[in-house]
């Protein structure tokens, strides 16, 4: 496995846990409930997106992968964005998730664009 690509598992895994320690400090309400719930499923869905893509039987099967895991961080960056919005979550260590969410984001969506053989994915 390259060492970029072992990076990204890495990282994912992070925002992973980061997320879920995140979420354990919110008191909970009903509203809270539901967005905690949503952010936890996107965020770990992100990175068992990406370990799975290490497994894929194909190129088409690694692009499918990626892609997914993209998706996934995509709804993580909002339900974050909800989050700081509402104020229920301390806003300083929400902002880092973001930021990291964004990065994610951006690398995951390179590395389907390189997957595929083009550099065109806007709206990241």
């Amino acid at each position: 496995m390259e060492r970029g690509f072992f990076d990204v598992c890495e990282r994912t895994f992070a925002f992973a846990l980061s997320t879920i320690r995140l979420c354990n400090d919110i008191g909970y309400t009903t509203a809270s409930g539901i967005v905690t719930k949503q952010l936890i499923r996107s965020a770990t869905s992100v990175g068992a997106n990406v370990e799975e893509a290490q497994s894929a039987i194909s190129k088409a099967d690694f692009i499918r992968k990626m892609f997914i895991a993209l998706g996934e961080a995509r709804e993580a960056h909002y339900w974050l964005r909800l989050l700081i919005a509402t104020g229920l979550a301390d806003s300083r260590s929400a902002a880092s998730l973001l930021e990291e969410c964004n990065q994610l984001k951006r690398i995951l969506g390179a590395i389907v664009s390189s997957a595929r053989g083009t550099r065109r994915m806007t709206h990241l």
